[in-house]
């Protein structure tokens, strides 16, 4: 899920990122989608109606509508530096909590249950 908040210059771009979308080739396009999601946090998916084209009419009717909001640019960054707070906070989490994950019990490796499968097996042999 990406953003429903964007600046009347970020608006812009996007308007015209949609614009030029719809223009050209298969690949071009997938350049165009990855841009929308990298720099603006931007996923088509998240307003446009699947199987159906997204464009810089189904944007403005989005904005109109009030599904995507327009906001000033200070609000737009104090957003931004916040998601981006919010994601090294993840990253810090995950990182601790893999680094407190328990190691692998001795009876899961398979090495070790190998070495007590054979020693077994030779106390069978040995008591027959």
């Amino acid at each position: 899920m990406g953003r429903n908040k964007f600046s009347q210059r970020e608006i812009d771009v996007i308007g015209k990122l949609l614009r030029r979308k719809c223009a050209v080739n298969r690949f071009q396009q997938k350049q165009i989608r990855h841009i929308l999601r990298t720099e603006f946090e931007f996923n088509i998916s998240d307003f446009g109606v699947q199987g159906k084209a997204y464009g810089y009419d189904e944007l403005q009717e989005s904005v109109r509508r009030g599904v995507i909001q327009i906001l000033d640019e200070a609000t737009i960054a104090a957003m931004k530096a916040k998601r981006e707070r919010d994601r090294q906070r993840d990253a810090l989490l995950q990182g601790e909590q893999a680094a407190e994950a328990t190691p692998l019990a001795p009876e899961a490796d398979w090495q070790a249950v190998l070495r007590q499968w054979e020693e077994w097996e030779q106390a069978q042999g040995a008591a027959e």
